[in-house]
């Protein structure tokens, strides 16, 4: 399928590895222009030749800048005035107990998670609507619906790109921009793949073991009972940035393995 999204020109935060990479990819392979984003000089321009390894057509350019600051923001706009599509990708995430995160990794988690793409949207969002098209994606998760008890602070930002993503799509309702947001479950980010990597090490059991105990304990009511790939979820993400998909909007569709025990 065509996705349509020749000369359609995408900014991916995050994107130098994991699911932001993937997306970025998937766009490029669908001859979309990609704007690659991440905190170094040397992470981007690595991650450009990875993509150009993999899509050789790729158009493709970086820049370095941290998005989950305002004057990261203003360094993104000044190179990136305007966009078609814009991914928010970027998020960090940690696992620390309730009573043990201080009011200063709340306001951390706040910036990086939530503010990060509020500023990107407010800035793109009005330009895609005077052309009377566009697509934002917020990258949220399953956590936002199931909070995690070992990583509250995380989850609460999950749920607030919901919310943000709902009201922004109403806000834009009938200009031909859609909003959504994607919830991924767990998924082999390099992230995942380090923390897996630490336990086989630790425990000396084989990966599909720790696998399957990290659902069994975990994820309990996940249905595909493994971690996703990060293309999975970006062939989701690719589609919702695409024409194709111009029915959906305001919507929170979920990449999740069935972990979110409901029909809707």
């Amino acid at each position: 399928m065509d996705l349509e999204l020749r000369a359609r020109r995408a900014l991916v935060t995050a994107s130098t590895d994991g699911i932001g990479f993937a997306i970025a990819r998937g766009l490029a392979a669908e001859s979309a222009s990609v704007i690659l984003n991440g905190r170094s000089a040397e992470g981007v321009e690595a991650a450009l030749a990875r993509l150009r390894d993999t899509v050789p057509e790729a158009s493709a350019e970086g820049i370095a800048a941290d998005a989950a600051t305002a004057a990261g923001a203003e360094a993104i706009f000044a190179r990136v005035p305007t966009v078609d599509i814009l991914v928010n990708n970027l998020g960090i995430y940690e696992q620390k107990p309730f009573f043990d995160i201080p009011d200063g990794d709340w306001l951390r988690f706040f910036e990086t998670n939530v503010l990060s793409g509020i500023r990107m949207a407010r800035r793109y969002a009005p330009l895609m609507r005077e052309r009377s098209w566009g697509r934002i994606l917020f990258v949220s998760s399953e956590s936002g619906l199931n909070i995690p008890r070992e990583m509250i602070h995380y989850g609460m930002t999950k749920t607030a790109q919901l919310a943000i993503s709902r009201g922004l799509a109403i806000e834009l309702a009938g200009s031909g921009v859609t909003v959504n947001a994607l919830l991924p479950g767990p998924t082999l980010s390099r992230g995942v793949k380090g923390f897996l990597d630490r336990a086989v090490k630790a425990s000396g059991r084989p990966l599909a073991e720790i696998e399957a105990n990290f659902f069994r304990m975990a994820r309990p009511s996940s249905l595909t009972r493994h971690f996703a790939e990060v293309e999975e979820v970006a062939n989701l993400a690719v589609y919702l940035c695409s024409p194709r998909a111009s029915a959906t909007t305001g919507a929170a569709l979920r990449v999740d393995g069935g972990i979110v025990n409901s029909i809707s």
